[in-house]
């Protein structure tokens, strides 16, 4: 009867969708959209708090899809955002998909970019414009939203606790974070309610570039008759903007 009690089997529930693609884009495609993007940061080395990355959304530079060098590869993240969301489940005749925003990041050796994620929208895209897949220039760092394998709140990451977070359990079950590093032409979403941060770039040779991107999804345009599914914002188009006082 014991032995017969020791097989257990442990079953992934719930698990986060991240997608990952490795688009097929030129090399001369790339080193144009990187020198593009070195123009758009200019002169500035970071953004003003000490040791972060320069991003272009707190520099005023977030609509780098509205410019026609940046088209083809938002053509990519388009194309890509309506697939996962169809390996999810969604009919995409019920939704509409809207970019809000996408900047440039430039990241500096020794550079970071904190813990954060994208209360503005449903799901965020990052490309790649360069880095060999070793991690050097700094990796993307995804958060779980809560450690529920870790049965006492905390464990999986305090110090001297019970589990041995080395260990393939461990890391399988109770992990506190998983990396994901950069390669060129590597695009991934993920949904932006994700808590997620960018390591240090140890690479003293080498600047890590990449492109964001802020998806939001809504209800498609509603005609006569029609109304939009519940919890599903109606179509931008059909709002009404109120004048401030």
């Amino acid at each position: 009867m014991l032995a017969c009690a020791m097989r257990l089997t442990l079953e992934p529930l719930f698990p986060l969708a991240l997608a990952r693609a490795q688009l097929a884009l030129d090399p001369l495609d790339l080193a144009l959209l990187m020198q593009a993007v070195l123009e758009l940061r200019g002169e500035a080395t970071g953004n003003p708090e000490e040791g972060c990355a320069w991003t272009g959304d707190l520099n005023g530079v977030w609509q780098v899809h509205r410019l026609p060098a940046f088209a083809a590869i938002t053509r990519e993240v388009e194309q890509r955002a309506w697939a996962y969301l169809q390996q999810l489940g969604f009919d995409p005749g019920s939704v509409a998909l809207h970019i809000q925003r996408a900047w440039p990041v430039v990241s500096e050796p020794g550079q970071v970019v904190g813990r954060h994620h994208h209360p503005n929208a449903h799901l965020s895209a990052i490309g790649y414009l360069n880095g060999d897949g070793s991690g050097r220039s700094g990796c993307l760092r995804l958060f779980p939203h809560r450690q529920v394998n870790e049965l006492v709140q905390g464990l999986a990451v305090g110090h001297g606790g019970p589990i041995d977070t080395a260990s393939e359990s461990a890391q399988l079950w109770n992990a506190p974070w998983r990396d994901v590093a950069p390669q060129a032409g590597l695009l991934l979403l993920f949904p932006a309610g994700t808590d997620h941060a960018v390591t240090a770039n140890e690479d003293p040779d080498d600047v890590r570039l990449s492109l964001a991107f802020d998806l939001a999804l809504t209800a498609p345009l509603a005609g006569d008759q029609q109304a939009p599914a519940e919890y599903l914002a109606p179509h931008p188009g059909q709002w009404t903007s109120l004048q401030a006082p």
